[in-house]
């Protein structure tokens, strides 16, 4: 059985604030927790109002103190703008306050722009090399207590020590965290909605070269995809246009603004070009009825090995992203989802 899980980037919509957007968050928490989805993971990104998750720790512990049940994580920290200390003690912190149900998803990309990334550093005349696998080392090691005997930082311990440890997963769109995930023996959660190319083999690789980090470590893996889920095919795609139109603004003309309405989507000037990168996009997004969605994903699970899929769902209005994640979780029949949506009666 495919478990789901929620990838929230906490989107704020054309015409409204962060706050707002914020609100929408603990709300979505709140409901993909009674419908019986497994975890719910909150991003970073630096630099755009777009959306409103520039520090994930902060919104973890907002989303869990919310939430009583469902797992809260980070979808993810972006380990080379910090100390691996900091981070270790950030998520121990979180976990002994939510014991067994914190997650610490790790990523390597910069989560915004170069600018962003030259802001971010505390040392702007000598940029950071890339360490990142010198940083993941010292945090696996500072989260299980295991720096060697003569180590130098042996006797300087990451705290407070949770009763349960947060659960540690690597983000990847590339075969890189791969490689460091199946060495670390952490979760590995593939991007699928950040690159398409290289993700089954990236997870293949990672099952077949898995080591044990400590004892009882096993493979996790989970594949991420942008989902939109409406009751008709055809409104599934008027609530997407929204989300092509931002993600479009945002390549071809590096603007980091809101999300427009599917109306404003709707009328923008497209030219060819915009077209195919609209439609190149698209094909790392699942968009449709219940039925239609709930099989491309199952289909997707079934290419990458996995047993759970994480959904991001941007959409300008939040009571269109609740119905999405709603008729997802009837249609993959999740604990909560009592009340099958009449839509699915067909299947």
């Amino acid at each position: 059985m495919t478990k789901l899980s929620v990838l929230d980037q906490t989107p704020v919509p054309s015409g409204s604030h962060p706050t707002e957007a914020i609100a929408n968050t603990v709300d979505l928490a709140r409901l993909t927790e009674s419908l019986g989805y497994h975890r719910y993971w909150v991003a970073e990104h630096h630099g755009t109002h777009g959306l409103a998750g520039a520090a994930p720790e902060v919104m973890i512990a907002h989303v869990a103190a919310a939430t009583s049940r469902i797992r809260v994580g980070s979808g993810g920290v972006m380990l080379p703008h910090y100390s691996a200390l900091k981070v270790a003690e950030l998520f121990r912190l979180l976990a002994t306050i939510h014991p067994g149900r914190i997650d610490l998803g790790l990523g390597r990309a910069p989560g915004g722009t170069p600018l962003a990334t030259i802001a971010l550093q505390r040392n702007r005349h000598h940029p950071a090399g890339d360490d990142f696998l010198e940083q993941l080392a010292e945090l696996r090691a500072w989260l299980s207590d295991a720096f060697p005997d003569d180590h130098a930082f042996a006797k300087m311990p990451a705290t407070p020590v949770p009763p349960i440890p947060p659960e540690l997963w690597l983000l990847s769109s590339s075969g890189y965290s791969a490689q460091a995930s199946a060495h670390f023996g952490t979760g590995l959660c593939f991007a699928h909605f950040i690159n398409r190319e290289g993700g089954e083999e990236a997870m293949h690789y990672y099952r077949e070269n898995f080591r044990e980090y400590l004892t009882g470590d096993r493979p996790r893996g989970a594949v991420a995809v942008r989902v939109l889920c409406a009751d008709t095919d055809e409104e599934a795609q008027y609530l997407a246009s929204s989300a092509d139109l931002w993600r479009l603004r945002q390549r071809r003309f590096r603007e980091h603004g809101t999300v427009p309405t599917p109306e404003e989507a709707i009328a923008y000037p497209y030219t060819d070009v915009d077209r195919e990168i609209i439609l190149d996009a698209r094909q790392r997004v699942i968009v449709g009825d219940p039925q239609r969605v709930h099989t491309q994903l199952s289909e997707l699970a079934e290419r990458y090995g996995v047993d759970e899929v994480l959904v991001v769902t941007i959409t300008h209005d939040h009571a269109a992203r609740r119905r999405s994640y709603e008729l997802l979780a009837a249609a993959f029949d999740l604990a909560g989802a009592t009340d099958a949506p009449s839509a699915l009666s067909g299947r």
